[in-house]
């Protein structure tokens, strides 16, 4: 079988991995919880960030927790979330790295854990919607990163293209990818140190996203 370049799709994360919001997102739920309770300590905070929501609250304190106070918790972060979104900015080149594999002929498709309203923002502040096939979240499945059900379903709805690489900055990314069976490229600019991600799984680790281009797409789907 001849492949073209439209045979090899790129998922790309957002938060850490196109914005520079995941202390905006520990900041958020730390505030959120302060509205409750004592908050777990902003390092515990911080390591959740990457996976969803539905998630999060009982890994940093209890199932408890989850089960009394999850729900408002989650609303209570996004009212916090939206007051600090104006303060987040680009990463190093996000926005040129997606144009150049859209341009390169290669599918692109947005998988966040996160909020659907809060990746829409993203990709619209970013100006990269032109380039993009799809745009999933935390919406899209019943279960987030790292579970590999989001990673799967941007598959699905692309056609089950023959080689796809994810591009994200936690271990839930290298870890929701390589139960999708597809390569992890890690950005350390989400906060997880060099040597959790190589544990992990991750493919190739770099800083941040303009480091990433001018790179073969193929050389990595196929690593």
């Amino acid at each position: 079988m001849t492949l073209t370049d439209a045979d090899l799709a790129v998922l790309l994360d957002v938060d850490g991995t196109l914005i520079d919001s995941t202390y905006h997102h520990a900041l958020a739920w730390q505030r959120a919880f302060t509205r409750h309770t004592t908050p777990p300590p902003m390092a515990r905070l911080h390591r959740a960030i990457g996976m969803g929501g539905d998630k999060l609250v009982a890994h940093v304190t209890s199932q408890q927790t989850e089960d009394r106070l999850g729900d408002q918790l989650r609303a209570d972060w996004r009212e916090e979330y939206l007051q600090l979104r104006g303060e987040v900015a680009a990463l190093p080149g996000a926005a040129t790295m997606v144009a150049e594999i859209a341009d390169a002929g290669h599918r692109v498709a947005v998988a966040s854990s996160g909020d659907p309203q809060f990746a829409q923002d993203a990709v619209d502040f970013l100006r990269i919607g032109d380039h993009l096939e799809l745009v999933l979240s935390s919406a899209d499945v019943d279960a987030s990163k790292p579970e590999p059900d989001l990673v799967g379903e941007a598959l699905a709805r692309l056609g089950h293209p023959a080689y796809a690489v994810m591009v994200g900055d936690t271990v839930y990314d290298v870890e929701a990818a390589r139960r999708a069976d597809i390569p992890c490229v890690a950005l350390l600019s989400g906060g997880f140190g060099l040597d959790e991600l190589e544990e992990a799984g991750a493919a190739c680790i770099v800083e941040h996203p303009v480091d990433l281009c001018g790179v073969d797409w193929w050389d990595v789907a196929r690593s």
